[in-house]
This record gives C-alpha cells, structure tokens and sequence, in this order.
C-alpha cells in the first residue's frame, strides 16, 4: 500500500475539508492510498533513483504496474 496526498479532489470535497479545518482549527492534508507491489531492483537501478530523488528533492518508488 502506497499513500500520497490527493489531487482529485472536487470542489464539493474540497469545501467539506475546509470547513472541517476551521471547525478544528488545523490544517489537514487529504492523503489517497493506492495497493502496488514494490518492483524488484538491482543495486545499480537503486543508486540511478536515489541520485535522481536526490536532484529533485523527492522520494521515488519502484512499484511494478
């Protein structure tokens, strides 16, 4: 299982968030969770990806499609 932060969110979600934030006080982040299976790498395909999450200051995820 593999989560990151919602982007398809409508505006009908979008206004139900905000007003729980304000009833709250807090801001909250909307995370989608999505079932993958981690892709089998070499050690040379690894060092590629954590030199290219590091240029880009982000973190990468072999999964198999």
């Amino acid at each position: 299982m593999l989560c990151s932060l919602s982007t398809k969110l409508g505006n009908e979600e979008l206004k139900a968030i905000e007003a729980l934030e304000q009833e709250v006080g807090n801001t909250l982040l909307a995370f989608s969770c999505h079932p993958v299976d981690p892709a089998p790498i070499s050690t040379d395909q690894l060092a590629k990806i954590q030199e290219l999450e590091k240029k880009l200051n982000i973190s990468l995820v072999a999964v198999n499609a």
